[in-house]
């Protein structure tokens, strides 16, 4: 008897997750659809928990008018913080201000500075990376924790392996990165030979948001890449 509720329970968890495909499907055919409308961005990463008296808020805020103000949108994980601050600075420059929401069991509701028709909303991490990647002109990578971590470190994966084209990946703050960075180029590089020389050439480490536009503004100008709108 208990093996037969054993297997009626394994039919129907198998059951679940056929089902969950069409949720899925749904989630990238909304994004896609949404997505495919908002023109170049550049995409603002940083932590949901740093609040609006932080110098980085005000920091991603000065990088999102200044991104936008050339000729960029915003898009942001459409929350607090971080987040906030870059759908902020894009809102008061009058640019696309875009937000990716994801349903938390904490920390995420989403910032009264997105675009009313450029708020999407996801139950899964995965559909929503594949927005930000698809979708983004380039990454500005604010201080942040595991998800800031995740997904700079996606992007700079998939472009290493060239399962996308390369855009540029900014890290904002070079006394908080560089920590981090420093173990990348010893640890990873040079004591085990794990990455190549020329993938810490992916990632640029600034300090100002004059910074992070010129590194755009550069890839954009002086490479053979170009927005992929």
């Amino acid at each position: 008897m208990r093996n037969e509720q054993k297997h009626k329970n394994w039919n129907e968890v198998k059951t679940n997750d056929s089902w969950a495909i069409f949720k899925i499907m749904g989630e990238f055919v909304n994004g896609y659809e949404k997505m495919s409308r908002i023109g170049p961005c550049v995409s603002i990463f940083g932590s949901a928990r740093t609040k609006p008296e932080d110098p980085n808020y005000k920091l991603a805020e000065n990088i999102a008018k200044k991104i936008t103000e050339n000729g960029y949108g915003v898009i942001t994980g459409g929350g607090p913080g971080i987040m906030e601050a870059g759908n902020k600075g894009a809102h008061l420059a009058g640019g696309t201000s875009v937000g990716l929401n994801i349903t938390l069991p904490f920390e995420q509701h989403d910032n009264p500075y997105i675009d009313s028709d450029k708020s999407i909303d996801f139950d899964y991490f995965f559909v929503r990376k594949v927005m930000f990647v698809k979708y983004s002109q380039g990454f500005v990578v604010m201080p942040g924790g595991f998800g800031t971590l995740d997904e700079f470190f996606e992007a700079l994966t998939l472009i290493q392996t060239h399962k996308i084209d390369k855009f540029p990946i900014i890290l904002v703050g070079k006394a908080f990165w560089s920590g981090l960075w420093d173990w990348i180029t010893s640890t990873l590089l040079h004591a085990n030979n794990n990455i190549s020389e020329g993938d810490l050439d992916l990632v640029h480490i600034v300090d100002t948001e004059d910074e992070v536009l010129h590194v755009l503004n550069d890839f954009y100008e002086k490479s053979n890449h170009s927005p992929n709108f």
